[in-house]
């Protein structure tokens, strides 16, 4: 009895946060309010809020959700400013487990996460802009989830007292396999749409492809991805990026016109690396490298210096595609549907 009732209980507050979100989007102010805060241009705003903010889930998926949570006395969550939709999936992980919610947003990018607490009063989720001392004390034998970089979730480890379980979901790769029997078009045009969502600044981006085959079809695949990236940058062009992120683009076209050949477009990189050379992953900012492996076998020996940060796969056959991740915690999904994982927990599957 006591278990349907934290199920139910918990199934009523992701149903009035979801309400909460459906209103949100509604209003007006907030693209204009997300370009600022983010650096997405307006058409990247639009296309995160309508195509990939999860404003309705399935009955499984939701399911999926409630029945897998672990009931917490109460949960913080500390939030990142890579993916502004990333909230609204935090916040609902959150409740889940919880009645009681306390959220720290990003401070670069606070205005989706502030703007769900807004319109979901009921849900009494408090914002806090950092772990006071009342805060700590409160924090005995809760949870704490945390959502960044690797380095942010051993800091606030650090900080909290011993008996609150920390749930952190740090760096992570996205990446992709195109296998030797696909259509090259098709999935270069699969693989631009997953690239240009958010600019490639969430752990579910493809940074890294591998082409199955010879260095002949890596090659074509190369020039139709380019021509990709072009035409979607049309429609959907890409955002400001940060000093930073720019001093890194420069740094990796360098460094790949060393190791192998890149062709750069106006705001995209894909680079083709030297054979059976190591792989190097791109910067955010609709930069991808492409290798080429003879088969499965040379595909996990490329990818395997980074097999602790890949939390997404993309593939054109996932029976093939799933042979390099093999007993990993990986989301896998058909190209051009990498950034949209099923509504039943953290995108992350691993907690570090």
């Amino acid at each position: 009895m006591e278990h349907r009732r934290r199920i139910r209980d918990a199934r009523d507050r992701i149903d009035a946060l979801l309400e909460a979100a459906r209103s949100v989007v509604a209003d007006a102010t907030l693209v204009p309010a997300l370009v600022e805060s983010t650096g997405l241009s307006a058409q990247g705003v639009e296309l995160g809020l309508w195509h990939y903010l999860e404003l309705s889930p399935s009955e499984s998926e939701l399911s999926t959700l409630v029945e897998t949570s672990i009931a917490a006395s109460r949960v913080h969550v500390i939030l990142a400013a890579n993916v502004f939709v990333a909230a609204l999936r935090s916040l609902a992980v959150a409740c889940a487990a919880s009645a009681s919610v306390t959220v720290k947003p990003s401070r670069r990018d606070p205005v989706l996460a502030r703007a769900l607490v807004r319109a979901a009063p009921s849900l009494d989720i408090e914002i806090v802009e950092s772990l006071s001392v009342d805060h700590l004390a409160h924090m005995s034998q809760a949870e704490a989830h945390v959502y960044g970089s690797d380095e942010t979730a051993v800091a606030v480890r650090a900080s909290l007292p011993r008996d609150v379980l920390v749930r952190a979901h740090g760096t992570g790769l996205g990446v992709a396999v195109v296998t030797s029997d696909g259509s090259l078009e098709e999935a270069a045009q699969g693989l631009a749409a997953d690239t240009v969502v958010f600019d490639q600044r969430g752990c579910l981006s493809p940074r890294i492809v591998i082409v199955l085959g010879d260095r002949s079809r890596a090659e074509a695949f190369v020039r139709a991805l380019a021509d990709q990236l072009t035409q979607h940058g049309r429609v959907i062009p890409r955002g400001n990026l940060t000093p930073e992120e720019k001093a890194a683009a420069a740094r990796y076209a360098e460094t790949m016109r060393f190791m192998g050949e890149v062709v750069r477009g106006d705001d995209f990189a894909v680079a083709l690396g030297a054979d059976e050379g190591p792989l190097v992953v791109p910067p955010p900012g609709r930069h991808l490298t492409v290798a080429v492996a003879r088969d499965l076998d040379a595909a996990k020996r490329l990818l395997a210096p980074l097999r602790a940060f890949i939390v997404a796969l993309g593939t054109d056959d996932a029976r093939v595609g799933k042979g390099v991740v093999t007993g990993a915690r990986v989301r896998v999904s058909a190209l051009g549907q990498m950034q949209k994982p099923p509504f039943d927990g953290p995108v992350d599957l691993r907690a570090i």
